[in-house]
């Protein structure tokens, strides 16, 4: 695969200039996109670095606690939105996360790539990624329309129903989507690389079947785990 030279790099960013003076000459606030861009570059060019740290470390203890941290950031963060303290559902989004999360990433790592070691980091860290980002993001859109459904008086049942149904949204038409309006990023990274399309789609099956699997289990495990402190919930809202 090509190798991307600063020079080349800097090429990318001249349609970003382009929109930005747009943005600015449109009397469109371009401070917050001109942030965002910035932010985008500072933190990639740390995690390359980080990454590669985490590359050649042989200790499974060190990635571990890498996937540790990874989870407990999905869970705080998913938490963001909701009207209630995170205090009080980080326990809820954690194992909800850690569960339906870490399940998907036992059999994708040892049962469908087989990666050995088994705390590869190329591999492992990536794929977590990938698991818990989805995770935390239908977590994220569960929590906040179970919420919703309950300032409108509905019971448990219907709003942990219409709460999963609504998280579950985004996956699917990403599922309805993909082939057809987009070829999504580790299929196309691959293709670029050289790999044979047809070796490139099995893989990207196997990231939609695990991005399913691992935001609809849970975001369930979360609403599920509410139902015990439903009354408490209630009395916090009102």
């Amino acid at each position: 695969m090509y190798e991307i030279t600063l020079i080349d790099l800097a090429i990318a960013f001249i349609p970003v200039t382009i929109t930005l003076f747009l943005l600015h000459s449109w009397s469109v606030s371009s401070r917050n996109a001109l942030l965002s861009i910035i932010r985008m570059l500072i933190q990639l060019l740390l995690i390359g670095y980080v990454l590669n740290f985490i590359f050649v470390s042989d200790s499974y203890g060190f990635i571990l606690l890498v996937l540790v941290i990874m989870l407990f950031a999905a869970s705080w963060i998913s938490l963001t939105a909701l009207p209630i303290a995170r205090k009080h559902l980080l326990r809820y989004s954690f194992v909800a996360i850690l569960l339906g999360g870490g399940l998907n990433l036992i059999f994708i790592s040892q049962g469908v790539l087989h990666i050995d070691p088994w705390y590869q980091p190329q591999v492992l860290i990536p794929i977590a990624g990938m698991i818990f980002s989805n995770s935390m993001n239908t977590v994220s859109l569960a929590g906040e329309r179970f919420f919703s459904e309950l300032r409108h008086d509905e019971d448990y049942i219907q709003a942990r129903n219409s709460a999963l149904q609504a998280a579950m949204i985004p996956i699917i038409n990403s599922l309805l989507a993909v082939g057809l309006v987009s070829l999504p990023g580790m299929m196309t990274g691959q293709i670029l690389s050289g790999i044979s399309p047809l070796i490139a789609a099995r893989y990207q099956i196997m990231v939609m079947c695990m991005i399913f699997g691992s935001a609809g289990l849970s975001a369930a495990l979360f609403l599920y785990l509410l139902k015990n402190h439903y009354q408490n919930i209630i009395q916090r809202l009102k």
